[in-house]
C-alpha cells in the first residue's frame, strides 16, 4: 500500500457536508432509486470512482459508477429489469450498463496480471469482497473513495480525501503498475484538477513501460487532457518527470531547443509550448472536435524547430521553414495517438501554416491569397486560435494580436471564416455545355476554381459566364 501504510477510513455523515445533495436532481433520483432497489432485495450499493471524487470536488457528476454487494451478475440483471434494462459488459468482469441511463454498476472483482497487454489480466468477480479489498484495484487514492447512496456514509480506505484537500496525486497500491495507461490518466487528472503528483508515484511510473498500449486507450486520456485540463503544464511535466515523454520522441526533443531570447524571453521550445497550450486551455470554446483540433495543433505548431534551428554568425537563433518542416513529426507523433486520418487532415495544415496571420496582416495580403488560405487550412477561425495562443505563450512578452481581428474580419467578409470555399462549378456544369466527362473536366475546373478564389466570379452565374469563356478559349486554340 502507498503513502506508509495509510489506513481505512470511515466517515460519518455529521462529520462532513451530505454529498448526495450535490448530484443533479434527476441523477440523484435515480441514483436513490436503484440503492433502494438493491437494498430492499438483500444487497448493498456504494457510488465509487470519479463519480465521487467529482461530487467531493463540488463538480457535478454526469454519469454514475456503482459497485453492488450480494448478488451475482445474472440475479443482478433480473433484480433491476422491472424497470432498467441491463446490458452486461464482457460476463466475466460483473460490469452492467443501464440502457438509456448514465449508470454502470459493477460486482466487486479482484485483477492480477498474468499476461502480456491490457487484456492479460485474470479477473475474479466476488460479490462479497469487502470495498476495503476492492479498492485495491483502484489506480489512484481520490478514485479510491466510497459514497453510500442510503446513509451519505463514506468509506476512504487510502485517504483519498485528505489527498483531494492537498492536491496531491497518489496510487494506492503496487498494482498500479499493472496497467500501464494509469501513467497518461495520471497526466490528464494532475491537468484537469491542479494536483501534484507525490515522489513515490513518479518513482513508480519511471518503471512502467507504455509498449504494451493500443493507440486507441492512449489517445482516450490525450483528448481528456486537451478537452478538460487547465494547467496542461503540469500534465506534460509529469510525463517529462516520469520519463513517459521518451514514448513521444516529436515532444522530448523541444526540450532544451533554443530559442531566440528576444523573441521568446520564456525559454526553450518545450516551456513556449507548455505556455501556448495554457492559453490554448483558457479559450477553449466547448466544442469538443474544434478544440481537439485545435489543442492538438497548438502541441504540434513547433514540432519543426528541432530539425531547422541553429545560431547565425550574428548570434541570432533562427528556425527557418520550421512551419512545413514540422509537417513530419507531427505526422509521427498523431500516429501515436490515433489512426483517424481526418483528424491528422485537420490539424497538419495548421501546423504548416501557423504564422501565416503575422506575414499576412503586415503585407495586407489581397481578398485571393485569404480564400486560398481558408482553402488550404478549412477553418481560418482555428488558425487564428493556434496563431493567438502562439503569441500567448512567449512570457513576460505580451504582444497585441491586430493580426487575429483583421484577418477574422476580412475572412468573414469572404465568407469563409469558418469553411473552406467550395468549387461552384462542376462537372454536371460541363455536360450541360456539351462536354462528355473525361480527362479534360479536371484542368478546367482547377482554373474554374483557381478564378473563383482570386473573386472573378462569386456566385454560379458569373461562374458559367467565366466557364463560357474558358471553352471559347479552348475552341479557338483547337482550330
Amino acid at each position: 500500500m502507498s503513502g506508509g501504510g495509510r489506513h481505512i477510513v470511515s466517515v460519518k455523515m455529521d462529520e462532513i457536508p451530505d454529498l448526495r445533495k450535490k448530484l443533479p436532481k434527476k441523477l440523484g433520483s435515480l441514483l436513490q432509486d436503484i440503492a433502494l432497489l438493491i437494498h430492499e432485495n438483500g444487497g448493498h450499493s456504494l457510488l465509487v470512482g470519479g463519480s465521487v471524487r467529482d461530487l467531493i470536488l463540488g463538480q457535478a457528476p454526469h454519469e454514475l459508477d456503482m459497485e453492488v454487494r450480494g448478488f451475482n451478475t445474472d440475479h443482478l440483471a433480473q433484480l433491476l429489469l422491472p424497470k432498467y434494462a441491463a446490458e452486461q459488459v464482457g460476463k466475466s468482469f460483473g460490469v452492467l450498463k443501464l440502457k438509456g441511463f448514465p449508470v454502470e454498476i459493477a460486482l466487486p472483482r479482484t485483477e492480477n496480471k498474468n499476461g502480456t497487454g491490457h487484456k492479460g489480466f485474470s479477473i475474479e468477480v466476488d460479490p462479497n469482497l469487502p470495498f476495503e479489498q476492492a479498492a485495491h484495484r483502484r489506480d489512484y487514492t481520490i478514485n479510491a473513495i466510497g459514497l453510500n447512496p442510503l446513509t451519505g456514509e463514506i468509506l476512504d480506505p487510502f485517504n483519498g480525501q485528505q489527498d483531494l484537500r492537498e492536491k496531491i496525486l497518489r496510487h494506492v497500491s503496487p498494482a498500479f503498475s499493472e496497467d500501464p495507461l494509469r501513467v497518461l490518466r495520471g497526466m490528464q487528472f494532475i491537468a484537469r484538477f491542479h494536483l501534484k503528483p507525490s515522489p513515490e508515484t513518479i518513482s513508480l511510473c519511471q518503471s512502467i513501460s507504455m509498449e504494451e498500449l493500443p493507440p486507441e486507450r492512449i489517445f482516450d486520456e490525450w483528448k481528456k487532457l486537451f478537452l478538460k485540463g487547465i494547467d496542461i503544464t503540469a500534465g506534460l511535466n509529469f510525463l517529462k518527470n516520469t520519463r513517459w515523454l521518451s514514448y513521444f520522441p516529436e515532444l522530448l526533443d523541444l526540450v532544451g531547443c533554443e530559442q531566440d531570447p528576444e523573441w521568446h524571453p520564456e525559454g526553450d521550445v518545450w516551456t513556449h509550448t507548455l505556455h501556448c497550450l495554457d492559453a490554448f486551455a483558457s479559450r477553449r470554446i466547448g466544442v469538443e472536435w474544434e478544440d481537439l483540433v485545435v489543442g492538438l495543433a497548438v502541441l504540434c505548431h513547433d514540432l519543426g524547430k528541432p530539425s531547422t534551428t541553429y545560431r547565425a554568425e550574428d548570434g541570432r537563433i533562427r528556425s527557418p521553414m520550421h512551419e512545413p518542416k514540422g509537417e513530419q513529426p507531427t505526422r509521427s507523433f498523431l500516429s501515436r495517438l490515433t489512426n483517424q486520418v481526418d483528424l491528422h487532415d485537420e490539424i497538419i495544415p495548421l501546423v504548416r501554416r501557423h504564422l501565416t496571420p503575422r506575414t499576412f496582416y503586415k503585407d495586407k495580403a489581397s481578398d485571393g491569397a485569404i480564400r486560398r488560405l481558408a482553402h488550404q487550412v478549412k477553418r481560418i477561425d482555428r488558425l487564428v486560435r493556434v496563431a493567438a495562443a502562439d503569441l500567448a505563450g512567449r512570457p513576460p512578452r505580451q504582444d497585441d494580436f491586430p493580426e487575429g481581428p483583421w484577418l477574422l474580419k476580412k475572412a468573414e467578409e469572404l465568407k469563409v471564416k469558418d469553411s473552406e470555399p467550395k468549387p461552384i462549378m462542376q462537372g454536371r456544369h460541363l455536360i450541360k455545355k456539351g462536354l462528355s466527362p473525361g480527362p479534360e473536366f479536371t484542368p478546367i475546373l482547377k482554373k474554374c476554381f483557381e478564378a473563383q478564389l482570386d473573386g472573378e466570379f462569386t456566385e454560379q452565374e458569373g461562374g458559367l459566364v467565366y466557364l463560357d469563356y474558358l471553352l471559347e478559349q479552348k475552341n479557338k486554340v483547337s482550330q
